[in-house]
């Protein structure tokens, strides 16, 4: 998931601009810190299921429900992935002495389109993954899709 830093450190290194650069450092710094706490609480489920195939997760959650199973590491999860994603009690990227939207001033066009669309695209698949691992349902019913994009809206 965090390949996505690089281009962080990129755009911001690229636009000749101090401020970009020190909202690119600190969203990096945030990005990391959140990332620590996404691998502990997935790895607490990886030991249960003893699996890393996310269909097992699937198969796994007919005996034993992951979100009634520990509801406060639920909670944890959707918190950190608000976090990930720069939602709005997180999203101290841009201080609000710098620039008012920091690379939004700095990029127009089609590299300003292609940022939104990866943070849009980050979004649904965080939730799409939060939807697999805690909330039981099989990938194909239509009710999968149906909580992905109640979770996305509840958070957009």
């Amino acid at each position: 998931m965090r390949i996505g830093v690089y281009s962080l450190i990129i755009s911001g290194w690229s636009s000749n601009s101090a401020y970009t650069l020190l909202g690119r450092l600190r969203s990096i710094a945030q990005t990391i810190s959140y990332e620590v706490c996404i691998v502990l609480v997935i790895i607490f489920y990886l030991f249960i299921t003893l699996r890393f195939n996310l269909i097992d997760f699937l198969k796994f959650q007919v005996y034993l429900n992951f979100f009634y199973f520990n509801i406060v590491l639920t909670f944890v999860i959707l918190i950190i992935f608000l976090a990930e994603t720069n939602r709005t009690p997180f999203n101290f990227a841009e201080g609000e002495s710098e620039l008012v939207s920091g690379f939004n001033t700095e990029y127009g066009g089609g590299r300003f389109a292609l940022i939104f669309l990866s943070e849009y695209s980050s979004i649904l698949f965080l939730r799409s993954l939060f939807c697999i691992i805690f909330l039981y349902n099989s990938i194909y019913y239509f009710l999968f899709f149906i909580k992905v994009v109640f979770i996305s809206f509840l958070f957009v």
